[in-house]
């Protein structure tokens, strides 16, 4: 597992709404990912494009059975914004989780959201069962 390590160490607060910060936006590079340990959960922390549009999903990959979705090939598909495993190399949609390329696939998503400058993931509840 990547995990994300900067002087800005994760603070790993979680509110009573469950969102826990993660990192800082400026933490990820543009167009990439990142993996966060939330609780005993790896998720995948991906940055689209050069501003503030986050995404969270699982970061384990149901065809190579690998944790490796952050780091993956961050990209759009038909405009859908998607990241591609890099193992593989199925894509699945950011903000649905659901398999571009399997209909049946779908992986685990998590609410975002950036407060002066950190990123926050909504993880407190299990997430539902992904199919696989």
């Amino acid at each position: 597992m990547s995990e994300l390590h900067t002087s800005k160490a994760p603070r790993s607060e979680t509110t009573a709404q469950g969102w826990v910060d993660v990192c800082g936006v400026e933490d990820i590079i543009p167009n990439t990912g990142v993996c966060a340990l939330v609780g005993k959960r790896q998720i995948a922390v991906v940055r689209v494009g050069e501003g503030e549009e986050i995404y969270a999903i699982s970061n384990f990959d149901p065809f190579s059975k690998a944790f490796v979705l952050s780091r993956g090939i961050v990209g759009d598909k038909g405009g859908v914004p998607k990241i591609a495993s890099p193992i593989y190399k199925q894509n699945f949609d950011l903000r649905s989780g659901q398999c571009l390329d399997d209909p049946n696939v779908l992986i685990p998503v998590y609410p975002t959201r950036v407060r002066g400058g950190r990123v926050e993931i909504q993880a407190a509840a299990e997430p539902p069962a992904a199919a696989s």
